[in-house]
């Protein structure tokens, strides 16, 4: 199909400039044909290649696009207008987005970019991933030329032809028989056939922070089947051994993420995008402290274990993120009672104890006026020490052995509004909280807090009414 000409009309929209001729598709600026009608957005136009020598997968992702796009709602998608039949001219008109692509920003520069940055960069792309997963969907085709940013630091994803909806027939592995993705990026599960596991996606998103990261392939540009099987076993060279200045912590979260075993990577892109965000709290193990690559018998025992593995349909994405969640815990620490930490000790260990995946963060509030630079034991690092160490404190009987957990203090004048917006900023997916979270005597100022934080929240809150069993703790004193 030839490229179209601007001014031409095509069911009531009027092509404007090529923004864009890729190898599958061509991408237009368009507008309403009727002036009289106000555009909500600008808008842009996709149109599938579809000459001779194109394969059978430009048409095939071309209605998966158009089959999945208008199910997705948000932020982070372009906005569906419109869509032309197959069998006349196939096109998708959807929101046209401001934004550099990933790719542009790897080409612009070839500086090393700051580890902080990378983090922030790895976090929006994390959190517009688990959004879709939210929708029950999988991308499965992730790469640096499919992420947008906007100016705002925010990312929308691009490109839906090769993605897999839970609610819709799977149009590709129905038609294309061979692993269907771009050979840089795609997951070791992909490769064999396996497609609907989000944490595919979170692959992917390891193989772009390594190259924000070296600027270096993990596993090179493989041409061939076999070539892209190595990953089944074959791990990528230490991020560290290209770039030594490199801290553990970021090397830690992208080898996570490069695992050739889906369930040894992060369970949710929220998970992912929570460590990247709160990078003082991630634990370093000795895949973060690697300079050499992984020894010849150690990958020759890896291949004789995935020559024999079998790989399971994954589950529904929106059904693996509810068993994974990110639980929050409000501990106040203003006048509270023994009461209310004890029941919220309780409250959490079972919320835990029926979610093996679920991460904790254990979260107080205090005033932002509490902090003096002037004064040493006031300072606003010796303040944060000793409520860290509060919250630790409180922490310790929960058995948290293998369970990931994290201790935040915010500062704001505003309790319920800190809380919301660490909720909503980190994926929270339970809040638990005290129901009186103050004394007696602050209750009648205060009580509004759980309230609030209940109304507004974007998650489940479990508001726990405070209980100590005295009979016991009597006892045990006298033992």
């Amino acid at each position: 199909m030839k490229m179209l000409e601007p001014g031409t009309t095509i069911d009531g929209f009027t092509v404007g400039e090529c923004l864009h001729a890729g190898g599958m598709a061509h991408i237009y600026r368009v507008r309403y044909s009727d002036e009289t009608m106000r555009e909500p957005f600008p808008m842009a136009m996709k149109v599938p290649r579809m000459t001779g020598g194109d394969g059978a997968e430009n048409i095939v992702g071309f209605e998966v696009e158009r089959q999945i796009l208008p199910a997705l709602t948000g932020s982070h998608v372009p906005r569906f207008v419109a869509a032309g039949d197959l069998n006349q001219l196939p096109y998708i008109v959807m929101e046209y987005i401001q934004g550099q692509t990933l790719q542009h920003r790897l080409d612009e520069s070839s500086e090393p970019i700051a580890p902080f940055e990378i983090a922030r960069l790895g976090a929006a792309i994390a959190q517009s991933v688990h959004s879709l997963h939210l929708q029950n969907t999988c991308h499965l085709d992730l790469k640096p030329a499919n992420v947008l940013m906007r100016p705002d630091g925010s990312a929308v994803l691009l490109d839906f032809g090769l993605s897999c909806h839970a609610h819709y027939p799977d149009l590709l592995a129905e038609e294309m028989r061979l692993a269907v993705g771009s050979p840089v990026w795609i997951a070791p599960e992909q490769v064999v056939g396996v497609r609907g596991d989000p944490r595919s996606d979170i692959f992917a998103i390891g193989v772009m922070l390594y190259e924000l990261a070296t600027r270096e392939l993990p596993f090179g540009n493989p041409q061939t089947k076999g070539g892209m099987r190595q990953r089944l076993w074959m791990d990528a060279p230490p991020p560290r051994k290209w770039r030594p200045d490199l801290p553990e912590w970021l090397q830690e979260v992208i080898l996570r993420c490069l695992e050739s075993e889906a369930a040894k990577r992060y369970p949710s892109a929220a998970h992912l995008a929570f460590d990247l965000s709160h990078p003082d709290q991630i634990q370093v193990t000795g895949r973060g402290k690697r300079t050499q690559s992984t020894g010849f018998w150690r990958h020759f025992k890896r291949w004789l274990r995935a020559a024999g593995m079998h790989y399971e349909p994954s589950p529904l994405p929106s059904r693996q993120i509810d068993e994974v969640p990110i639980v929050m815990v409000a501990v106040p620490h203003y006048e509270v009672s023994d009461a209310t930490l004890y029941s919220l000790r309780q409250a959490v260990s079972r919320s835990l104890g029926t979610r093996p995946g679920a991460q904790l963060a254990c979260v107080t509030v205090i005033d932002s006026g509490s902090t003096s630079s002037s004064d040493s034991a006031n300072s606003e690092t010796a303040v944060h020490r000793r409520y860290l160490g509060m919250l630790r404190q409180w922490a310790q009987p929960l058995d948290l052995s293998g369970r990931a957990v994290s201790f935040h203090v915010l500062e704001s004048g505003d309790v319920a509004q800190a809380l919301l917006r660490y909720a909503a900023g980190n994926q929270v997916s339970v809040i638990v909280m005290g129901a009186a979270t103050h004394g007696l005597q602050m209750q009648r100022l205060l009580a509004t807090v759980p309230i609030k934080v209940a109304m507004d929240a974007p998650c489940t809150v479990i508001l726990v009414k405070q209980a100590l069993p005295f009979e016991q703790l009597a006892t045990s004193r006298a033992a």
